[in-house]
């Protein structure tokens, strides 16, 4: 595992100025905070394509989901897109998307925001598993789907949530990959 750069971000909270995290050196890196970030999504498709008899059909669709959640994230507030790809046929990797979520609708209280979520998410939730666990680097609200798990982490200070959303659309977010996830976002420590 390799330890990822400083996020570059604004800085988080008066307690702590960044975050660190480590992450596989298999994991491709996006940063989301530069202007460059679609070239680095752009080079991660075609090297996952490159040498591969791959559809030049899957490879577009490829690009553009994956362009598509960078964007959604960036409006968000996401800061960085780890991917990694499982698949020998150019499908979606697992990923990593790592946003910070300022103070605002949601509850600053871990237990509170769990609630919410159930409520807020309702029977389509169903199938989700919503809990609070403890971190190294804090309490977090943990959301574990099929193929997805989100981590929401109290910042310090209780100022906000810095979230670590992870997808493994191939092989779903059971066994080896959730342990995975679970020992990236293990982790995470603040920078101060």
């Amino acid at each position: 595992m390799s330890e990822s750069s400083e996020s570059g971000a604004a800085p988080l909270t008066a307690g702590a100025r960044d975050y660190r995290l480590l992450v596989p050196r298999e994991w491709f890196r996006v940063d989301l905070t530069q202007d460059r970030w679609r070239r680095q999504l752009k080079t991660f498709v075609e090297k996952q394509a490159d040498g591969r008899q791959v559809p030049a059909e899957l490879t577009r669709n490829v690009w553009a989901t994956l362009r598509n959640t960078a964007e959604a994230g960036r409006a968000r507030g996401a800061m960085e897109f780890y991917l990694l790809t499982l698949s020998r046929n150019g499908g979606l990797p697992a990923s990593l998307l790592v946003s910070l979520m300022p103070p605002g609708e949601r509850p600053a209280d871990p237990e509170a925001f769990a609630a919410w979520i159930e409520v807020r998410e309702g029977e389509d939730g169903a199938g989700r598993e919503v809990g609070v666990v403890d971190l190294p680097a804090g309490r977090a609200v943990r959301v574990v789907g099929l193929t997805s798990l989100d981590l929401h982490v109290v910042l310090p200070g209780g100022t906000g949530y810095l979230t670590l959303s992870f997808s493994a659309p191939v092989v779903g977010m059971s066994g080896p990959m959730l342990r995975l996830c679970e020992a990236i976002a293990g982790s995470l420590h603040w920078v101060v």
